[in-house]
């Protein structure tokens, strides 16, 4: 399809919910938008209500769901047949909007992997144990590739460093079991139930505490004694990282993300975030390797072969459109 013309109301349906296929922390969908159709301008902004206050007091992670959203976005205006202009944090005046896409004329020819397109609609993070079976060897330069266009690093660190990060992972789970401020609000979003009239999204095995988080780095086990499930021995884990911690890297990260999670999706690889460490200060310092060296992470992705996720419930459009 190709067109200049500003989207009719159908088709701008077509790009928020593709948008809106992104993953965010918990489910939490923090985003809105804003569609101007004199000038062909859709706005991202910060849905301050669905913000993580415990887990999330800086929004770092609000920022880069949104990111996440945005590339989703920008993928979806190339297939229906816009360049997508973008502009983050466009007025300073207004620091709840994140971004804006300009839909204008056609896409630069080779600008985009048309595969992409179909890969959001069937990302879904997987919580599931994955196999032993090798990632393909060309892989993690393609997804560092991806990572590379949004302006974020992505590195593949060995079994000693993986074991590190891990580590101060499991060490962020023995918190978050023990703090029972952050407990209520994980379960505000994570349980089994409705929110937003929108059925709970407790998806996939859950590890030995009854919890979301995928494996049972803490060693902990529940006291029903309940059979948990058993993940992969040398999980594969790729650390997505930024020069600087500003907002705008924040929402670049967010675009890396997505990025690389749809070119693995697009070749049939499975992934899920690790995001436990990052929710505390002194141990989202230390995933850097706590030396002081300016690597700023921003997510540890886990990926690898096995079932496919099931996909989390997602709010009308209606209902995060402005009008």
């Amino acid at each position: 399809m190709t067109t200049t013309a500003p989207p009719d109301t159908a088709t701008l349906e077509k790009l928020i919910s593709a948008s809106v296929a992104a993953p965010s922390m918990y489910n939490t969908q923090p985003w809105r938008y804003r569609m101007d159709p004199a000038t062909a301008v859709v706005e991202i902004r910060a849905a301050a209500e669905r913000a993580l206050r415990h887990a999330d007091p800086v929004g770092r992670a609000l920022h880069v769901s949104v990111g996440a959203a945005l590339f989703n976005l920008r993928v979806a205006a190339a297939h229906l047949g816009w360049e997508p202009v973008v502009r983050l944090l466009p007025r300073p005046g207004e620091p709840e909007l994140l971004a804006s896409v300009r839909l204008a004329g056609r896409p630069r020819p080779g600008s985009h992997r048309p595969d992409l397109y179909d890969a959001l609609w069937h990302r879904h993070s997987s919580r599931f144990p994955f196999s032993a079976h090798p990632l393909p060897s060309r892989l993690p330069a393609e997804l560092t590739e991806a990572a590379h266009a949004e302006g974020v690093l992505l590195s593949f660190p060995g079994p000693t460093e993986t074991a590190r990060l891990l580590r101060v992972t499991a060490e962020a789970e023995r918190r978050n079991t023990h703090d029972q401020t952050r407990r209520a609000e994980s379960r505000r979003w994570i349980r089994e139930g409705a929110f937003d009239g929108l059925p709970g999204s407790v998806l996939g095995p859950q590890d030995a505490t009854g919890q979301l988080p995928m494996r049972d780095f803490a060693g902990l086990r529940p006291a029903s004694g309940r059979p948990t499930a058993v993940f992969e021995r040398r999980p594969v884990i790729a650390v997505l990282s930024t020069t600087h911690d500003r907002r705008a890297d924040w929402l670049r990260a967010g675009q890396a993300l997505e990025h690389v999670l749809l070119v693995a999706t697009a070749e049939g690889v499975r992934a899920s975030m690790l995001h436990q460490g990052l929710e505390y200060p002194d141990l989202r310092w230390a995933l850097g390797d706590g030396r002081g060296r300016p690597r700023h992470i921003q997510m540890l992705i886990r990926l690898g072969y096995g079932p496919v996720g099931p996909a989390t419930p997602r709010r009308p459009v209606r209902l995060i459109r402005d009008r």
